[in-house]
């Protein structure tokens, strides 16, 4: 007999899967990886942009409010004029609380109820207000320091009084103003005791060029007080210095002091004139800058 020939089954070849490993010398990975880094740095660079440009809008903002302060120092001085004047008689007193409530918080208001009474000896009036200084003290609110003048009589004796006080003013974004805190003392603007430098004679400009751009400065000031646009051209260079049309008569030049500034000459100097409707002397003060091509023409 024949025997039957064993079918052997073979195994199914196992093929290998390939797999592809991704390590961060790969060129695609290194690309997201700078994608992902730009996107972020973009994003912080758009945030602190955006908090900047904020910011300096609102500096912007603050610096224009400042700026403006016409209305501020108008509402102080109206004020000034109602809470610094008085009268001792019952009417008065009602009409200066009427007139005072115009710029007062209420609360302010009711703590100036009494300042003045009927049983005072004296009264006021006020001859001057000056505001020396608006300073921003809030995003709406305003410190205000400025001087009182006022004539205060006692029976038969009047005497001139003299007071600084600062008040802090609240600004409406619509300009509605009101007076958030009550007057208060604060010291006197006072004489600085500081001295500018003197200007000294630069001794390297020659005698000869010292006394030609001298005569050329008489020349013009003798003209300049009635000087024609016209006639200024020939003298100053741009707008360096506008006509005045003034009546005044040429006296002298004090002290010119001359220094070097490259091709031109730098001078400091005082100007004498009458004041020919006031016959009284008038001083004014230049520092110019002066420069010679075939003339003298000052340039600065």
């Amino acid at each position: 007999m024949f025997k039957k020939k064993e079918k052997t089954e073979k195994a199914p070849n196992n093929k290998k899967v390939r797999t592809m490993k991704v390590g961060t010398h790969k060129k695609s990975v290194l690309l997201l990886w700078a994608v992902l880094l730009a996107s972020t740095s973009f994003g912080v660079y758009k945030n602190f942009t955006a908090i900047d440009t904020h910011t300096v809008h609102e500096k912007e903002i603050i610096q224009l409010r400042l700026n403006d302060t016409n209305g501020i120092e108008n509402f102080v001085k109206n004020f000034a004029q109602a809470y610094y004047s008085w009268d001792t008689s019952k009417e008065a007193i009602e009409a200066r609380a009427t007139e005072i409530s115009k710029y007062l918080t209420k609360e302010l208001q009711d703590l100036n109820a009494d300042t003045i009474r009927t049983d005072m000896p004296t009264s006021a009036t006020v001859t001057n207000v000056l505001v020396w200084n608006v300073k921003q003290s809030g995003t709406d609110d305003f410190t205000v320091a400025y001087e009182v003048d006022q004539q205060v009589k006692e029976g038969d004796q009047t005497k001139d009084v003299k007071e600084t006080y600062t008040v802090k003013v609240h600004v409406d974004s619509n300009g509605d103003m009101v007076i958030i805190q009550n007057p208060t003392l604060a010291p006197a603007i006072s004489k600085s005791s500081y001295e500018p430098k003197v200007n000294e004679a630069d001794a390297s400009i020659d005698a000869v060029t010292i006394q030609d751009a001298t005569s050329f400065l008489e020349t013009f000031f003798k003209l300049y007080p009635t000087a024609t646009d016209k006639e200024l051209a020939y003298y100053v260079a741009g707008n360096t210095l506008e006509v005045i049309n003034g009546d005044y008569i040429y006296s002298e030049l004090i002290n010119p002091v001359f220094t070097q500034d490259g091709d031109n000459l730098k001078v400091k100097v005082a100007v004498k004139y009458l004041d020919n409707q006031t016959k009284a002397t008038q001083i004014s003060q230049f520092e110019l800058v002066l420069h010679k091509d075939s003339n003298w023409k000052i340039v600065g």
